[in-house]
């Protein structure tokens, strides 16, 4: 990357960043950002490099956004800005929320065949559809490390029992009529994610 390309993303980290302050001082302290510009900046960071950039903004997100659980891609710069700041644990939590709001998302990456079951695709983001231009690839030098480690973890247990368990849940929830039962069901589908935090 030239100087000059690098100059023009920092200058839209600090657009995006100026637009945000002035839509908290419209909404008189709090955050409308009806245009969705709150997803933007991550990618920008990711191109430049910039893990600790990257981590601040995920961190200054977490704080003024709690209720915002981000969307797949969102959340998979985020797994990997976790990844190359070494911090594993946290990795591991925000791949295992990839997977859950993205089933095809890290397949599509690591260019394994997609998992297609029985389940009911209830928002955009779930659909395969969404991934199937993925910026980010396993070949991309820079991810070379995070690629090793995400196709290791996906073979551990722990991904194994959660991606397991939400399958099963989404399996059953697609024909299940409401009910008591379904009700159990998705309460068990948003306890996976909670025990996860």
């Amino acid at each position: 990357m030239t100087p000059k390309q690098v100059e023009r993303i920092q200058n839209k980290i600090k657009k995006i960043k100026r637009e945000l302050a002035a839509d908290k001082k419209h909404w008189g302290g709090f955050y409308h950002d009806g245009r969705g510009l709150r997803y933007m900046s991550p990618e920008l960071y990711l191109k430049l490099n910039d893990y600790s950039g990257a981590l601040r903004y995920f961190n200054w997100f977490d704080k003024n956004f709690p209720e915002d659980s981000g969307f797949p891609i969102f959340l998979f710069e985020w797994t990997i800005t976790l990844f190359k700041k070494n911090k594993i644990k946290l990795a591991e939590k925000k791949a295992l929320e990839t997977f859950y709001s993205n089933t095809y998302l890290i397949d599509m990456f690591l260019e394994n065949k997609l998992l297609h079951f029985d389940k009911s695709e209830s928002s955009n983001w779930e659909y395969s559809s969404l991934v199937e231009n993925l910026e980010y690839s396993k070949n991309q030098e820079e991810l070379k490390d995070f690629t090793k480690w995400l196709k290791d973890f996906t073979t551990t247990e722990t991904f194994y029992s959660f991606a397991n368990k939400f399958i099963k849940i989404e399996t059953e929830l697609k024909n299940e009529p409401v009910g008591k039962k379904r009700s159990n069901l998705v309460n068990e589908k948003y306890q996976l994610l909670e025990n996860l935090k």
